[in-house]
């Protein structure tokens, strides 16, 4: 047999093809733990070795109706019994139509909406940026200081955090810049972050040369920090006077991870586009753009569209989703959710200094870890290795934050009560076995 299409040994344990990883996975692909995924149900994975883990990243707020959830499974199959790619640029398919109809009518604002699909988060950012170019006819594209937006080439450029995602991977896409993005505990205010908005106007680009402002209503990587009151209210305004469209980047916070369907909701502010990808498909790849109807119909027919985008698959899950975040009170269960982890790291903190800030907006909550309670000095290292005792007790998050330090967590919204404190006290008990030493 051809040694290409040999058959592989059996699966051993979580080290053997840890081997395998490194022998042929490039190393650039980073993985925060080292276990191999068997299964997994709702708010639990399983490892290779049959080792139980609770999740709290939900593949990065993707499986937002937890893993594997029987309704999808159902709707999966049977669509694969139908039909799993025709793409729809040549032969086009209800399901793509049915969720475009859902999505411009749950989206925020009464004006006419409208919206198309892609296959990933990066691709729905480069494709506002393009629909907004496109429709204001100027080229500047202003971020924020600690988001995150992908890791294309234009994406990466948008993203304001060097290491990693920038690093040796020079030049840029020109005419995008980027202001602080206020952060109340550390020190920056709204009014700062408008203030340099303002420098960057006089002295940097000209604001009717600005196509558009792209914010994160809670920043990711930057922190699981919530925009703060006032934020996006601000950057409407400022948009509203030079002719700038608003693009909310819900790719994270989307799909009912906030306790809305749209995190942006909780403003009260309409941006003109809304990028949407993770909790959408429910585990499958799909993103998408929604938005005023005039600003994406500037663009031309041919202008847009991919392969792969909104393939069959993607779409009827995408409406599953949608089916059972409404079913089964969802958005409610979210702030419920996000309620009792920062209820429980507060108290938690009046015990332990490095617990420096606690935050978060629905079912997405950061624990900010310091040296002694000082936000000026973060415990990077206290933050890693709190990640690593968590999975050897078989917990799983994520860290993120400009300097790392923060513990960042968005368990599935289907999580039992149950299974969400024993995760509480895995952190409350390994937090408290490094401590001891």
């Amino acid at each position: 047999m051809n040694a290409i299409l040999a058959p592989q040994a059996a699966v051993a344990d979580n080290a053997s093809l840890q081997q395998r990883r490194a022998a042929s996975v490039a190393r650039a692909i980073g993985s925060a733990h080292t276990m191999f995924a068997s299964r997994a149900e709702n708010a639990l994975i399983w490892d290779v070795e049959g080792r139980r883990y609770i999740d709290f990243c939900a593949g990065i707020a993707v499986c937002n109706t937890g893993h594997v959830h029987p309704r999808l499974k159902a709707a999966l199959h049977a669509q694969i019994d139908q039909y799993t790619h025709t793409c729809f640029q040549v032969t086009a398919y209800e399901s793509y139509i049915e969720l475009a109809e859902r999505l411009c009518a749950a989206a925020p604002g009464s004006q006419p909406k409208k919206a198309f699909f892609m296959s990933t988060g990066a691709e729905a950012v480069e494709n506002a940026v393009k629909v907004a170019r496109y429709a204001t006819g100027r080229s500047a594209v202003i971020s924020f200081e600690g988001g995150f937006h992908g890791r294309t080439l234009l994406g990466m450029t948008l993203t304001a955090k060097v290491a990693p995602y920038k690093a040796g991977f020079g030049p840029l896409v020109p005419d995008v810049y980027h202001v602080p993005f206020p952060s109340p505990v550390h020190g920056t205010s709204v009014a700062d972050s408008l203030d340099a908005l303002a420098h960057l106007f006089k002295f940097q680009v000209d604001a009717k040369r600005v196509a558009a402002i792209i914010v994160e209503p809670v920043q990711g990587e930057g922190g699981y920090i919530p925009a703060p009151e006032g934020l996006l209210a601000a950057l409407r305004a400022v948009c509203d006077e030079h002719g700038i469209l608003l693009i909310a980047d819900e790719i994270q916070t989307g799909i009912g991870r906030t306790g809305k369907l749209f995190a942006v909701e909780h403003s009260g502010v309409v941006p003109d586009l809304i990028t949407l990808a993770k909790g959408l498909g429910g585990g499958t790849p799909i993103s998408g753009v929604v938005g005023r109807a005039d600003i994406i119909d500037a663009v031309p027919p041919g202008g847009l569209g991919s392969t792969y985008a909104g393939s069959p698959l993607a779409t009827t899950a995408a409406l599953t989703v949608l089916d059972i975040i409404e079913d089964e009170g969802l958005l409610a269960r979210a702030t419920a959710i996000g309620e009792r982890m920062r209820s429980r790291f507060r108290a938690l903190a009046k015990r332990h200094r490095s617990i420096a800030d606690v935050r978060g907006l629905g079912a997405m909550t950061g624990v900010e870890l310091s040296i002694d309670g000082d936000l000026s000095r973060p415990a990077t290292e206290l933050a890693a290795a709190l990640k690593t005792e968590a999975a050897k007790r078989g917990l799983i998050v994520l860290t993120c934050g400009n300097s790392n330090n923060v513990i960042r967590m968005m368990p599935a919204l289907t999580i039992e009560d149950a299974v969400l404190d024993e995760g509480l006290d895995i952190i409350e008990q390994s937090l408290a076995a490094i401590q001891a030493g």
